[in-house]
């Protein structure tokens, strides 16, 4: 983008003043008031000296790092948010190279409106890690040009309301969260911003219709308490956002029930969150499945620095496109388990154990085996009350898998390692189940090639690292 273009915030300010910005958690804010106390910060900053690149760790509360954020946006700084639960070692790795860490509010002498650093889509914004699901965090440059196509294309996909209060409760450390309140800078638009994910607080600033939440990005374990707590039409709410992890379609079938209109959104904090919702990709991004079946993409909400040599990002998703280039996920690359030389995606597994109702989480892994080189084991977190019974969800399985996609174990644990978005940490997982361990009893059942149920249907709901 040219640099003589405005800055969000100063445009937002400019045309519409008086409106809220970000209200909730820390109290109301116009963007009249945001932008003037953004530029306060950008001035304490630039008296600090951090100039035009440098990068600036926000290591604060939510209401306290959305100021932070812009006003190193219009110093010209690099934010880099940082989640206060994390332990001093995980901070370190995210503090290494930066200049100046921000753990308390700072103002200073503001900036005159007109002197924030020219704009320039090329610059780097944010420097966001990834949530560290499968491998050690690493950190993920993203310009102001990716967000801004990010915010575009999310407004395309799923509609502008001018009067939109997209309800946060996803960390602000996370892209997830961030990207909520980027796009709603670029769009001029309301946060009802929570300073984490509260089941009660949550479902009271949804069911108020006086608050008037038009959108909410979730997780399927969020929306599944939140259904549980008795979610029920909603009155204003237009859509939910749903990422971050295999979407059981049984839960899809609830929130179709309770009248609460559901986006399943495919992302990764290499594309700025949101990439592809509802099957489709956002507007100027592209996919593409390699021939052994992972999900290639590229586009300008794309990190410039995450993209191969051959000018695609692989994600490490397993996925498929139909007739019409619409995405299913099947799984990931890294996690497939090989049993008897047949793939099985633990995704999919755990989409189909979802279902059963007696079951709050469940998670599947490979565990080595002399003769079929791994076997399927599942983790499972029964509901309060509802027992545990192995044959019933083996029997559950099996009308809806091939045979050697059936886990030959399910053992009872109290729960799975989740983060702060709710995805399953599946690094820590082996931890759980006792890595090493002897093979499963009854590992030996045949994992007859294409033998069995067909997969379950939606099994490969699109997931995202963030929404």
């Amino acid at each position: 983008m040219a640099a003589d273009v405005e800055h969000w915030l100063a445009r937002a300010a400019r045309a519409r003043g008086d409106r809220l910005a970000i209200t909730g958690h820390g109290g109301d804010a116009t963007y009249e008031r945001l932008h003037a106390d953004s530029l306060a910060v950008a001035g304490a900053l630039v008296q600090r000296g951090i100039g035009a690149g440098d990068r600036v760790a926000l290591a604060l509360p939510s209401r306290e790092l959305v100021v932070a954020l812009h006003g190193c946006l219009l110093a010209g700084a690099t934010a880099v948010p940082v989640d206060l639960r994390l332990r001093a070692p995980e901070r370190a790795l995210r503090t290494e190279d930066v200049k100046l860490v921000l753990d308390e509010p700072l103002l200073g002498d503001p900036l005159a409106p007109d002197d924030p650093t020219p704009f320039d889509g090329r610059r780097i914004a944010t420097l966001m890690f990834t949530s560290g699901t499968t491998a050690a965090p690493k950190p993920v440059a993203l310009s102001l040009d990716n967000w801004l196509w990010n915010a575009l294309g999310s407004a395309l996909a799923l509609g502008l309301d001018p009067d939109e209060r997209w309800l946060c409760p996803m960390p602000l450390a996370h892209v997830g969260g961030l990207s909520i309140q980027l796009r709603s800078a670029v769009y001029g638009t309301t946060v009802v911003l929570h300073e984490r994910f509260d089941t009660d607080a949550c479902l009271a600033a949804l069911m108020d219709s006086a608050m008037r939440v038009t959108l909410v990005s979730l997780v399927p374990t969020m929306l599944s308490r939140l259904l549980d707590a008795g979610l029920r039409e909603p009155p204003s709410l237009r859509r939910v956002l749903l990422g971050g992890g295999p979407i059981a379609p049984a839960l899809l079938r609830r929130a179709a029930d309770a009248g609460v209109p559901v986006s399943p959104s495919y992302g990764m904090t290499e594309t700025c969150s949101q990439l592809v919702t509802d099957g489709v990709a956002l507007l100027g991004a592209q996919l593409r499945i390699a021939a052994d079946g992972e999900l290639l993409v590229r586009g300008p909400s794309v990190a410039s620095t995450a993209l191969a040599s051959d000018g695609w990002l692989h994600t490490g998703d397993l996925g498929a496109l139909d007739e019409r280039g619409r995405l299913t996920i099947t799984g990931r690359r890294a996690d497939t388990i090989v049993s008897g030389g047949e793939n099985v995606a633990p995704a999919e597994v755990e989409a189909v154990l979802l279902e059963h109702g007696s079951l709050l989480d469940a998670a599947v892994l490979g565990r080595p085996d002399p003769e079929w080189g791994e076997v399927v084991i599942a983790l499972v977190v029964p509901a309060p009350g509802a027992g545990f019974e192995p044959e019933a969800l083996r029997d559950h399985c099996a009308r809806r898998l091939a045979r050697f996609k059936v886990p030959k174990r399910f053992e009872p644990v109290e729960s799975l390692p989740r983060g702060a978005t709710g995805k399953l940490l599946r690094r820590e997982l082996r931890e759980v189940a006792g890595a090493g361990s002897e093979p499963a009893a009854g590992a030996g059942s045949e994992p007859a090639a294409g033998a069995g149920s067909e997969p379950a249907a939606g099994a490969g709901s699109e997931a995202a690292a963030g929404v």
